[in-house]
């Protein structure tokens, strides 16, 4: 009885997951952030390269709350692979710190796929601002912030977001006071950087690039644990602070409950396509690296970065109610 018990479950686990490609229904990939950034553009990319194996899967937009509403809209959708949803930095570590009242527990109400990406963060100053402080290096930025507290400040896009929790590390690691100032998303605080009303931001590379590469922003270091070779002969961070690293990462998740044959089918056709050579090229315009995992890693990953930023929200004093 029980071998039968069995064998019915596993038919009707290949059979849910024969169902997710034979329905002729498409999948909904949530976006929880606007169309056009980083996030969106590789969704959409990869959307693309699956339809072959997933059929058509067509990226939703729903941004708002920090991206909590997107990622409640997957947590509460049904569990049968039809919708899915990206899971990124803010969504999954930061934000169950940070809002004093969640509408999803990030930790049990997802079901996770693959991580998706890695962006290497980046500290940047304003090149003219550099170029009058005399700072060339981190070594010169912290020497210049011991010497003159609170004289430098830095933008980010909002309270707890995670260009804010980075220069607390970074502050903290260098043991120096510089005055945060927070903007009303990533663009503005570009602005406010490009156009001297703030000396440093940590950025995403994907982000902050073109504006390196034009000269008008200064990089000083990556955040990544080693060299990265999209920005060649920028030095690490950790270089100066040991142990500091801090990446820009999200990834795919399903709600809980759907069944793992049909996670599998998901993750097989996903990892394959971030595997592609057309994939990778696409991705490194935007300097950003493909990630193709199991989905135990990535949910180890996840795990791993909620209890990482759990100190680092508190101690910035951060909260939205």
């Amino acid at each position: 009885m029980q071998r039968r018990h069995l064998m019915l479950a596993g038919i009707a686990l290949a059979a849910s997951a024969h169902a997710l490609a034979d329905s002729g229904k498409p999948i909904r990939l949530i976006v929880p952030y606007a169309a056009g950034g980083p996030l969106d553009i590789t969704s959409r990319a990869l959307a693309e390269r699956v339809k072959d194996s997933l059929g058509v899967v067509v990226v939703d937009n729903k941004p708002g709350a920090g991206g909590n509403l997107g990622s409640d809209l997957v947590a509460k959708a049904a569990p049968d692979g039809h919708t899915i949803g990206l899971a990124a930095v803010a969504t999954h570590a930061i934000n169950p710190w940070l809002f004093a009242k969640m509408p999803y527990d990030a930790a049990k109400d997802f079901a996770p796929i693959t991580q998706m990406v890695r962006v290497p963060n980046v500290l940047v100053m304003n090149a003219d601002t550099a170029a009058r402080l005399h700072i060339n290096t981190v070594g010169d930025l912290i020497a210049y912030a011991r010497k003159n507290p609170g004289k430098l400040n830095y933008g980010s896009g909002g309270n707890g977001s995670a260009g804010h929790l980075a220069g607390e590390m970074f502050k903290q690691g260098a043991g120096i006071f510089t005055v945060h100032i927070p903007y009303n998303g990533g663009n503005p605080a570009q602005l406010a950087l490009l156009s001297g009303q703030v000396d440093y931001n940590i950025d995403n590379l994907a982000t902050a690039a073109p504006n390196i590469k034009s000269g008008k922003l200064k990089a000083l270091a990556v955040t990544t644990a080693k060299p990265s070779s999209m920005l060649p002969g920028v030095p690490p961070l950790a270089n100066t602070i040991k142990g500091f690293e801090v990446d820009t990462w999200w990834g795919l998740v399903a709600p809980a409950g759907t069944p793992r044959a049909v996670i599998d089918k998901l993750n097989a056709a996903f990892t394959t396509a971030l595997k592609s050579p057309e994939t990778q090229q696409r991705f490194a315009l935007l300097m950003a690296e493909p990630v193709a995992t199991t989905p135990e890693q990535f949910g180890q990953f996840m795990d791993r970065e909620r209890a990482r930023y759990e100190p680092v929200v508190k101690r910035s004093g951060a909260k939205v109610d």
